[in-house]
């Protein structure tokens, strides 16, 4: 082995977003570029005599950053690594050794629900010692330090044999290679009531898993099909490719819409579910109804004491700003503490770090509680599998009695994607210029009674999160949410998230974008979005 000090310079744009540095792949594979970013990791976390986890969602470059990874590691004095056979792990199964083995992080490869392939995206974060994502202060240093890097550490060595379980040497660091899935399966199997799953199954219960060629599919195979005795096929797309087998492994009806067609067809399956990228979001079907990411959050939260783990109850519920309020209504029936937060994991992890919530959620798919640090698609499935097997009744039927018990906040997010960044910029520009003057302007039949740019003071650690999104609130509880999204890797994402809640008994059962269309048109008179950018609507509607 022989140590090795890279002269190199400071490479632009090596901010870390919402989770992580996402970029093009070739960008990644470039000179220096993910050496530079993991040494900026390094030198700001410190590695000397430390252990951390590597792994990551498959796709393409996977398996030779890990080598990269591992060699930096032992050049920067790590004692060892954890990494899963063929480098492979989900982001809450990476989360979960790094709980397991207490060690000091971990490093995971992936830009989540990102395509991938050579032309297509990589990425790669950092997670705390909690599991979590690195917090904004440890981003923000690891940024600075990309900015002013001179050289960075390696060994020159063979790469590690990474297809076979088992302890490996890499100069003086350890390299443990483990089974990715076994401990996540029996960490879901000690939360869940798996033999009432099982009977439901064995009772001739049907479901569809589509993992999208993503990560999730030896897990959700494991689980599903071995452990609880779904049918053989019950788990599609079911091996990680690089490329995710050309698919959009984003779990939404537009990119899932096979599964969708299946579920809304005449001889659906009970259930369907789908993951995507890297594992940790979900979206969920029954027979012939969708449920949206925040209805689920909600569901969750009022039947959560159904699985064994929950059962003395949730300490409290969180989500972010931009989900709905369907939860909030959950939190106060059952007398929970509920926050709201800005969007990102990492939020999350502080108020489960204090013990102040048990279950959290985002709309983007995004459901977990306090078990890993991280949102959890396939603990989310497995969390509806067990209501169902408890209650014994339908998608449909669980869905009807919730809305007839909370209301139901109807709720849908529009996506313009890939909007050149000067003009996304101008248009938040503008819009921010015009909060001031727009409480109290009518709106067709709606009147703003607030207007603002969301702040968030962190109630564990006092930190304060500025600029996190402009809310636009009515006197009647409807509001819309303007945010550009921090997850892409070119241009800018507009998202425009739109709520409106029907107290019932009647109206519960409307067209979500019929019921939001007065919502929908106050959104675009006081943004001009589709003027601004030239589309005739959006390109994504979830």
């Amino acid at each position: 082995m022989t140590l090795r000090h890279i002269p190199t310079q400071p490479i632009a744009g090596q901010k870390p977003g919402t989770s992580g540095l996402r970029k093009k792949t070739k960008l990644f594979m470039g000179p220096s570029y993910l050496e530079n970013f993991i040494q900026s990791v390094f030198d700001v976390v410190g590695c000397a005599g430390k252990t951390f986890v590597l792994g990551g969602d498959g796709r393409y470059f996977n398996d030779r950053a890990a080598q990269v990874i591992l060699a930096m590691a032992a050049a920067n004095g790590a004692a060892r690594v954890i990494v899963g056979r063929d480098a492979i792990l989900s982001t809450p199964a990476a989360s979960h050794l790094i709980r397991l083995h207490k060690t000091d992080g971990g490093i995971v490869m992936s830009a989540s629900h990102n395509p991938g392939g050579p032309e297509e995206d990589f990425g790669v974060k950092f997670n705390m010692a909690n599991g979590g994502p690195a917090t904004e202060a440890v981003s923000e240093a690891i940024y600075a330090r990309s900015t002013e890097i001179t050289e960075y550490r390696t060994i020159a060595a063979p790469d590690v044999d990474l297809t076979t379980i088992g302890r490996r040497q890499l100069g003086g660091m350890t390299v443990d290679v483990v089974d990715p899935v076994s401990d996540y399966a029996a960490l879901m199997e000690s939360l869940f009531d798996f033999p009432a799953i099982r009977a439901m199954f064995a009772g001739g219960f049907r479901m569809r898993m589509d993992s999208m060629c993503a990560v999730t599919g030896p897990y959700a195979v494991e689980i599903l099909e071995h452990r609880l005795g779904a049918p053989k096929g019950t788990c599609l797309n079911a091996t990680p490719l690089p490329d995710f087998g050309g698919l959009h492994p984003d779990p939404n009806p537009v990119w899932a819409h096979s599964l969708m067609e299946e579920m809304m067809g005449p001889d659906a399956p009970d259930f369907g579910a789908a993951s995507d990228g890297d594992g940790d979001r979900n979206m969920v079907v029954g027979r012939g109804i969708y449920v949206s990411p925040s209805d689920s959050l909600a569901v969750l939260a009022a039947n959560a004491r159904l699985a064994p783990a929950y059962r003395a109850g949730l300490r409290g519920v969180a989500r972010s700003m931009p989900t709905s309020a369907a939860v909030d209504r959950v939190a106060a029936a059952e007398g929970m503490a509920q926050f709201e937060t800005p969007t990102g994991w990492k939020f999350f992890g502080n108020l489960m770090d204090a013990g102040k919530v048990s279950l959290c959620g985002e709309e983007s798919f995004g459901t977990g509680s306090d078990h890993v640090r991280e949102k959890d698609g396939l603990w989310a499935i497995l969390l509806w599998l067990n209501i169902l097997a408890v209650r014994r009744q339908s998608v449909a039927e669980v869905l009807c009695e919730h809305f007839q018990r909370f209301g139901r906040n109807y709720y849908s997010r529009h996506d313009y994607e890939a909007i050149p960044t000067e003009v996304a910029d101008a248009m938040f520009a503008k819009l921010r210029a015009a909060l001031p003057g727009l409480t109290g302007r009518i709106f067709g039949t709606l009147v703003v009674r607030e207007a603002d740019d969301f702040t968030y003071t962190d109630p564990v650690d006092g930190s304060v999160s500025e600029r996190q999104g402009v809310r636009v609130l009515f006197d009647d509880g409807s509001r819309a949410v303007f945010r550009l999204s921090g997850t892409g890797t070119s241009d800018a994402t507009l998202r425009l998230y739109l709520e409106r809640y029907v107290p019932g008994p009647e109206g519960l059962d409307h067209d979500p974008q019929a019921a939001l269309a007065p919502v929908i048109a106050a959104a675009e008179a006081i943004a001009g979005i589709m003027a601004m950018t030239g589309r005739s609507g959006p390109d994504v509607v979830t």
